[in-house]
């Protein structure tokens, strides 16, 4: 597949799943939890996963919410924002000063958070249709970027921390969960749809992952990595989720 097959692939699954629910493995790669408990084995606590339920579809890797080191006023950006549940944990965070802005490739996810920010009444939330490889985001605007299990959907990796670095102000920084590989896929796994969607499939060795947030021009400190997810969800496959801070 080139890229824009790639994206056709995963747009179409989170289309599906941003209207009839689910998850994002259902090739069977993350077992059978549901949202719920995958976000409790994520590090989310009880009262992350009561604050807005509707926003919660447990298609994380991690918790960037949790060691984000957001302050009141800030102003933060959700690559990758699904229905808004790390957006709207965030919005509690940085107080009525503060801005959040999830961006997201899907319409329908989009949508869905619009109505969530509505219903649960999120005035300093905003939800933006556009892809985390050009972002619609002004330059230096933002002082901190949160992404969770996102950027390995994007087939241009690159790109998409050139963007964040564009995006954020001087000492800004960026948190980041995500699945990378510990060790090269089969090439029929590679081209797996459902492993595509599931986090797997576009995902890149950890080495590689690395090198281009380096390349973008951050200094990167990694927070934790969680090799059990594997185990967890994914099928004893060779990845982790990787939680890191990245600096302008």
């Amino acid at each position: 597949m080139d890229a824009n097959e790639k994206k056709e692939v995963i747009k179409k699954k989170y289309q599906e799943i941003a209207i009839l629910g689910g998850s994002c493995c259902s090739g069977g790669c993350c077992g059978d939890s549901n949202s719920t408990d995958l976000s409790r084995s994520l590090g989310y606590s009880e009262s992350d996963v009561q604050a807005v339920p509707d926003a919660n579809m447990g298609l994380g890797c991690g918790n960037p919410t949790a060691f984000a080191e957001l302050k009141p006023g800030d102003v933060v950006l959700d690559l990758g924002s699904g229905g808004g549940f790390d957006c709207f944990l965030a919005a509690q965070k940085i107080g009525s000063s503060g801005k959040v802005i999830g961006v997201d490739m899907t319409l329908e996810m989009v949508e869905k958070a619009q109505a969530n920010a509505r219903k649960y009444g999120y005035s300093n939330v905003e939800f933006r249709h556009g892809d985390i490889e050009s972002l619609p985001v002004k330059d230096s605007s933002v002082d901190v970027i949160i992404s969770n299990c996102v950027i390995n959907l994007a087939p241009d990796k690159e790109k998409v921390f050139r963007e964040a670095f564009r995006v954020l102000k001087p000492e800004g920084r960026m948190y980041i969960s995500d699945m990378v590989l510990l060790d090269e896929l089969p090439e029929e796994l590679k081209n797996d749809s459902e492993l595509l969607a599931g986090c797997i499939a576009g995902a890149v060795l950890k080495e590689e992952y690395l090198g281009l947030l380096k390349k973008a021009g951050f200094s990167v400190e990694i927070l934790n990595e969680d090799l059990d997810i594997s185990k967890r969800q994914y099928r004893d496959l060779p990845v982790e989720s990787l939680k890191l801070k990245a600096r302008v």
